[in-house]
């Protein structure tokens, strides 16, 4: 299948786009199957079982946050992130909840939020159990969900067809103007229409909305990402969760800003891009609103490389070719995410940290690239010399926080997606790996690691450094 640009980056609320994001569309979906039936106002009592990755480190990362604010009707995209805390707070103190706003029924959190910390569903390793009763105690709606990364949701028969399609037909459906599987098509495509990767996923994109309606949308996505810089830029303090780590991206700025400061200024503008990727991910870790880009986790990746664009790459410009510049970015950055989510996964809790970190690395090297003016060819060299160098990161965050060493892995991630555009745009070209074997590569590789370098806190930093 071939993807939307906003099912790459979606709109959410931290700390996790697989343990937030995801299981709070799963809830919305389960209880808009029960209203389709009309049966919403005979629901009496509703279970949630959280399995796999989900309930190891689900309280770290907010999944029973997440749900809860499902359960009330809560949207990702529209949910005010500063209402849950006390939205939960007060639901754990009356035991009572408002189903999709309109019903009241009971809620125990020990009893209805069920964390099977040892027990696996077998299609994914995010998935959760969704089950409502009537008032006599019979079941009234049952279904299974599937978080499986970037906020992306997939129920049980939705995951059993991915499976047994899972070698897609090629022709070229007939709705998809540009239908590509992966590198090699759009390189082929762009040579044979003489079109760019951004045009390409643009014309697809067209499908969904108008271009004014996708035009909006994309720079909504940059509006939200660059608000997050802006909010982490300028916040100081302690981050939840337990670890005491402090809020540093006010101070990294600032040193950054600072003629003459702790360090030479050969590198002022790495320095930024650090302080912006921090920021983000700062944000992301106090539940804030952040773009899945294309996971919480890696969100701040892609904001700050595109920031290090807008301010230390143009010159002087119209409003309107800021503004096409930066929807360039994101829709090439985008058809590059595509390519992971068909074949291979951004989930964390399949793929390792190379999955989330690597993946926005590559998305944000092809964006970059593109935007100075590289070819696709370029292009597909940048995204490639970006996971290259990513290719085996485990996900193994301390406390089951995404913080340590999540963090940091964002501004190591932006820093090393300019490095990889910069070296692409000096090559001559004939480079001998291609985008689509470090992709398959990455899939193997995380085939192949163990479940406790994936998003469960069993092993690497999270058993090794005491979470005090």
């Amino acid at each position: 299948m071939n993807y939307s640009v906003f099912e790459v980056f979606r709109i959410g609320i931290g700390p996790s786009s697989s343990h937030t994001v995801g299981p709070m569309i799963a809830v919305n979906r389960f209880l808009l199957e029960i209203e389709k039936r009309g049966l919403i106002k005979q629901v009496a009592e509703v279970q949630i079982h959280l399995f796999g990755s989900l309930a190891l480190t689900g309280k770290g990362h907010g999944t029973d946050y997440a749900v809860i604010a499902g359960l009330v009707g809560a949207l990702p995209d529209q949910v005010d992130p500063a209402s849950i805390i006390p939205l939960v707070e007060s639901i754990k103190e009356t035991g009572r909840l408002m189903l999709m706003n309109t019903i009241e029924i009971p809620f125990d959190f020990n009893k209805h939020l069920v964390f099977h910390n040892h027990q696996s569903l077998p299609q994914h390793p995010n998935g959760m159990i969704l089950q409502a009763f009537y008032d006599d105690g019979d079941s009234l709606h049952r279904n299974s969900y599937f978080s499986i990364g970037g906020g992306a949701v997939l129920d049980e028969q939705e995951i059993l067809r991915t499976t047994k399609t899972s070698t897609i037909v090629k022709e070229t459906p007939a709705s998809t103007p540009f239908w590509f599987d992966n590198a090699a098509d759009l390189l082929r495509m762009g040579n044979e229409k003489n079109l760019s990767i951004a045009e390409i996923v643009w014309g697809n994109e067209l499908r969904y909305q108008n271009a004014q309606e996708t035009r909006s949308k994309l720079l909504r996505v940059w509006d939200v990402m660059n608000a997050s810089i802006e909010r982490g830029l300028v916040t100081e303090g302690m981050l939840p969760g337990g670890l005491k780590v402090k809020r540093r991206a006010h101070l990294l700025y600032k040193q950054a800003s600072t003629v003459g400061g702790k360090l030479s200024s050969d590198f002022q503008s790495m320095d930024m891009v650090s302080a912006f990727a921090i920021a983000v991910n700062e944000e992301n870790a106090c539940g804030g609103r952040v773009v899945t880009a294309p996971t919480n986790g890696s969100a701040g990746v892609i904001p700050a490389v595109l920031s290090y664009f807008t301010r230390f790459c143009q010159q002087q410009r119209t409003k309107t070719e800021i503004e096409d510049n930066i929807i360039k970015f994101l829709l090439t950055a985008a058809g590059i995410g595509m390519l992971y989510k068909k074949n291979a996964s951004i989930s964390a809790a399949e793929m390792g940290c190379q999955g989330e970190i690597g993946v926005s690395c590559s998305m944000a090297a092809a964006g970059l690239a593109a935007v100075l003016g590289a070819n696709n060819e370029q292009i597909e060299n940048a995204a490639e010399i970006a996971m290259e160098h990513n290719l085996g990161m485990s996900c193994d965050p301390i406390g089951g926080l995404v913080q340590i060493p999540c963090i940091e892995r964002n501004s190591m991630g932006a820093v090393k997606a300019i490095n990889a555009a910069r070296l692409a745009m000096m090559h001559e070209g004939g480079h001998i790996v291609s985008l689509d074997a470090v992709i398959e590569t990455m899939r193997q590789t995380g085939v192949d690691m163990q479940s406790k370098y994936k998003e469960t806190a069993l092993g690497g930093l999270a058993i090794n450094v005491v979470a005090c």
